[in-house]
């Protein structure tokens, strides 16, 4: 039967991803629109945002967060194009994103000593098998494979490299330990709900050090230049981002900072984002047609949660066929608003992705499961 209860909030995409809960326009009421983000007021809020931000995520001191352009996409390329070149890089990809950096560090940077490492959705690469006397470029978790790095026990303690580590799905869900990376980059549109097109750059002591001993060989575009006269640029780490941030946007992230504080900081965050994922697994449990793509639990995401369809009936269509399915699905959820973009991603294995950050509930999840069992049935047997 046709279920009767609807999620309060249908919002299930993977970025961007669902505001915290009873998040509304008024929040942005204090935004200073029409205002300079060079003016005093302007630069104290994106201070804020930076100060806060080091709080919640246990930020070391000499670390330094910057605000940069183009989201977390913006972020990852400064570090690639400012940082690589003087050793050899290991570069890990086992889902698109990371693909895309390897293609980055392969066919634009041309880069001459490149190990690439990858894996097939649902899968990870043999961590063990990175040098730590090598750069190294991965995710630290995979959105459009539902799969995390399980601990950071493969990190050499004592190590020459740095390692650049994209984790725009994993902070402020999962315990990403910041102090054994050299640089951490993400965005206010995954799990803290904000919006898009700002990015955040985390670099440790080491990677300041290469910038300033390491000048690339290759041209750098404006938005990339972290450095004046060999040294740091400061100023971009203390609120002086390098081009006009939107104060709106600045307001939301400030609202997601301070909701996080909130209910408990941190460990609140990721417990929250668990427990989403353990309703998940309940349903997976119950639900005969569909598994995790990521099988092994200790690599399985817990926000970019991740499903595939493995009833023989789905399975034993032609591929083209079996995204034609999964689409349908996704669409039915959306024409009766219980589900908004839940499709996974157009290179990924056709199926389901579900987020699971702190933003939204658990109780949404549970109304969600039955009227995916639902969907699945209406398509099976139209």
């Amino acid at each position: 039967m046709k279920p009767t209860v609807r999620p309060s909030n249908p919002c299930f995409s993977s970025g961007p991803c669902a505001k915290r809960p009873g998040w509304s326009l008024a929040a942005l009421e204090g935004a200073l629109v029409g205002r300079s983000h060079r003016s005093k007021e302007g630069r104290a809020r994106l201070q804020e945002v930076l100060d806060r931000s080091r709080a919640l995520l246990g930020v070391p001191e000499d670390y330094r967060i910057g605000i940069v352009p183009a989201s977390d996409t913006g972020a990852v390329e400064m570090a690639l194009w400012s940082l690589l070149g003087p050793r050899g890089v290991d570069a890990l990809a086992w889902e698109s994103f990371g693909q895309g950096w390897v293609t980055d560090i392969t066919k634009q940077l041309k880069l001459p000593d490149v190990r690439v490492f990858t894996a097939d959705y649902g899968q990870i690469v043999d961590l063990s098998a990175v040098d730590g006397d090598r750069d190294v470029v991965f995710t630290w978790n995979g959105t459009t494979s539902g799969v995390k790095v399980p601990d950071a026990s493969w990190i050499p303690e004592e190590r020459e490299g740095l390692l650049i580590c994209d984790a725009t799905s994993a902070v402020f869900a999962m315990d990403v330990p910041i102090a054994k990376l050299d640089v951490v980059t993400y965005s206010w549109q995954k799990v803290l709900g904000g919006e898009a097109q700002h990015g955040i750059l985390i670099l440790s002591p080491r990677a300041v050090e290469r910038l300033e001993s390491y000048t690339p060989s290759w041209p750098l575009p404006k938005i990339f230049r972290m450095t004046k006269g060999g040294k740091l640029n400061e100023g971009i780490f203390k609120g002086d981002t390098i081009n006009t941030p939107s104060m709106l946007c600045v307001e939301d992230a400030l609202d997601g900072l301070k909701w996080a504080e909130e209910i408990g900081g941190l460990p609140e965050l990721i417990r929250r984002s668990e427990e989403n994922l353990a309703a998940v697994a309940d349903w997976v449990e119950r639900a005969p047609w569909v598994k995790f793509l990521a099988e092994d639990p200790a690599i399985r995401s817990n926000t970019s949660i991740c499903l595939k369809i493995v009833d023989p009936w789905f399975v034993g269509l032609a591929e083209e066929e079996r995204s034609k399915v999964a689409k349908k699905i996704v669409s039915l959820l959306e024409a009766e608003g219980v589900a908004y973009d839940i499709g996974s991603y157009r290179e990924a294995p056709a199926g389901l992705r579900v987020w699971g950050g702190a933003t939204v509930l658990r109780s949404d999840l549970e109304a969600l499961f039955p009227w995916l069992d639902w969907a699945y049935e209406q398509v099976k047997n139209e």
